[in-house]
């Protein structure tokens, strides 16, 4: 009976382990790695790119969304 009741422990301690790991990647890590691909595809959309004065390599771009010129101006790595 001991035995059983350690495996029921294990098993009660892997679900909430799952669970509170689900919910840690879906609050915290989720939303960064989708506005970093959200900002990846606007930058692969970019048009009239200028590069900027300061040294870290960006630029500001606009782009196109469903063939509108979007006016927000996004920051995007320059490709020169």
């Amino acid at each position: 009976m001991k035995e059983a009741t350690g495996e029921l422990n294990m098993s009660v301690f892997v679900i909430i382990s799952i669970g509170v790991l689900s919910a840690f990647f879906y609050t915290v890590i989720w939303p960064g790695m989708q506005s970093n691909m959200n900002r990846n595809t606007k930058c692969n959309k970019a048009v009239d790119c200028k590069e900027s004065d300061n040294q870290d390599g960006t630029s500001v771009c606009q782009y196109y969304e469903n063939d509108v010129l979007v006016e927000a101006d996004i920051i995007c790595t320059w490709k020169g």
